[in-house]
């Protein structure tokens, strides 16, 4: 994959990203507006997040951690015959596990309610009802768990489209649903299922023309993926590390006399806006440029590997270095157009802009480790990452308990953003040392140029602040566009390389 076409396949998912971000705002909107927060909607919470838990293990997890890089090696050394073999096996076997676990949560789901929500056993009506939903949105994990497959196969095959916007279709079905049969939960429900099923079969036609065909056959043996569920192995505790870390966050947070009132809150808004720059770049790039890493592995190209890993760490940086300080310089100011009304004052809006500014700090680092950890899986090792990021988790709880008590709400966004410098920097050290260099001096040059330009641009926005004080999405995206000007002009100035490849890009120069 050309560096143009790492971009353009970024754009793709970036774009795609950010559309579905914005109707999940949307959502969040419409589902308050009918439910609240009384009982139907702490039902549908809770019953919506068990099988969206599972899906990090038998969906995007699997594809990114094991099935891509797999299925990406059989194409590049065995060609597309011997790819949709193995994609058949797979398939057959995702779907025994799929259902299985679908029927399982069926079965079990009084006990897992018990087990994930405690409180709700006081209340036999609440109780009643979210076992009822969780029974009936458990066969959302199938549909999830395939369009994750799907994905996969069309990753490995260079396309990235049908599978970016499917999660938009969920949203907007969740939005309809709810919007046609009110206040009946239930129809929520059946928009989820909807939904999911729409993200899959969008993803049916592109994988038709790429040649794969609808089979049913009983094979479930295959060297390759016996492969992927030792891959797997690795990424199913480095889920558990994750949700250890949120469960010990949202404990803390949850200590008012510490962190302050209203901390869980807080730090679920700021993370929201926190996630959206992270998720429509970060992520999306590492998504892109899997496929492409796993092919250099597999035809053991490895000089073609560092230049993917050095390019994309670099247009990551011109990226997300001036996301950071953008959000870090007006954090009050977008918590406060986004979401301060109502019950939202100006004391939730102090909370959470504190807790994004710390969250900012960290946002470069977050997305280096998703390229880092994208490039590990490409060489088959799902192991060194869950090591990282266990000592990272030891990290960040020490780093939580230091500075919730002078930060307050900010100290616990601190820890976060923390930890993950340690993650990125000890896995970089860790893959130069098996990679050799892939160019550390441009990648340290680079970053030190677009954070000179980014410094610039803090100082263009802090101007703007104080010529242009007011509080409205007009003046706001004006700061934002005065903060882009002075830092693309910034990077001229600077020679920043990564700029001319980005213009190079929308100008289809090359």
């Amino acid at each position: 994959m050309s560096k143009t076409k790492l971009i353009k396949s970024t754009g793709v998912i970036g774009v795609a990203t950010a559309l579905s971000r914005v109707l999940g705002f949307i959502r969040d909107i419409v589902i308050a507006r009918f439910f609240g927060t009384a009982i139907y909607a702490q039902a549908f919470v809770v019953a919506f997040r068990i099988p969206n838990l599972l899906r990090d293990l038998v969906g995007e997890g699997a594809t990114n951690a094991a099935i891509v890089p797999v299925l990406t090696e059989e194409l590049a050394k065995k060609g597309k015959k011997d790819f949709f073999k193995l994609a058949q096996v797979v398939l057959n076997i995702l779907l025994v596990v799929l259902a299985v676990l679908t029927v399982l949560g069926i079965l079990f789901s009084p006990l897992i309610i018990r087990l994930i929500a405690p409180g709700f056993s006081a209340d036999q009506e609440k109780f009643r009802i979210t076992v009822t939903l969780t029974r009936f949105l458990f066969p959302f994990l199938i549909f999830v768990g395939l369009w994750a497959y799907a994905m996969g196969l069309l990753n490995s095959l260079g396309k990235f489209a049908a599978p970016a916007f499917g999660p938009c279709l969920l949203n907007i079905s969740m939005i309809l649903c709810a919007m046609w049969f009110g206040e009946n939960v239930f129809g929520l429900a059946t928009g989820v299922l909807a939904g999911g099923a729409l993200q899959l079969f969008i993803q049916i036609p592109p994988l038709i023309s790429s040649g794969w065909k609808p089979a049913f056959t009983r094979e479930f043996s295959h060297p390759k993926a016996k492969k992927i569920g030792v891959l797997l192995v690795p990424r199913a505790m480095g889920a558990c590390v994750y949700q250890v870390n949120v469960f010990v966050s949202t404990i803390l947070a949850s200590l008012s006399s510490i962190a302050g009132d209203g901390a869980v809150a807080a730090l679920y808004y700021a993370n929201r806006i926190w996630q959206l720059p992270l998720a429509i770049f970060g992520i999306a790039l590492a998504q892109a440029a899997l496929p492409a890493m796993s092919r250099h592995v597999a035809l053991n190209d490895m000089a073609k590997l560092k230049d993917t890993l050095s390019f994309s760490l670099k247009i990551l940086f011109f990226i997300l270095i001036p996301s950071s300080i953008g959000l870090m310089v007006l954090s009050a100011p977008i918590t406060r157009v986004l979401f301060e009304r109502g019950a939202f004052t100006s004391y939730s809006t102090g909370i959470t802009s504190s807790a994004l500014f710390f969250y900012a700090i960290g946002l470069v680092a977050c997305g280096g480790i998703k390229v880092l950890v994208s490039t590990f899986y490409s060489m088959h090792d799902t192991l060194t990452p869950v090591k990282i990021a266990s000592l990272s988790l030891v990290l960040n709880i020490a780093l939580n308990l230091a500075l919730m008590g002078p930060l307050k709400v900010g100290g616990l966004a601190l820890a976060t953003s923390i930890a993950a410098a340690f993650n990125f920097i000890a896995l970089y050290i860790l893959l130069k040392k098996r990679l050799g260099d892939f160019g550390t001096n441009l990648i340290i040059s680079s970053f030190l140029k677009v954070t000179l330009a980014g410094l610039v641009m803090a100082l263009a926005l802090k101007a703007s602040l104080i010529y242009f004080p007011g509080h409205n999405v007009v003046i706001l995206l004006g700061d934002i566009a005065v903060g882009i000007a002075a830092f693309a002009a910034a990077c001229y100035i600077f020679k920043v390389n990564e700029l001319k490849e980005f213009l190079a890009w929308i100008t289809k120069k090359r």
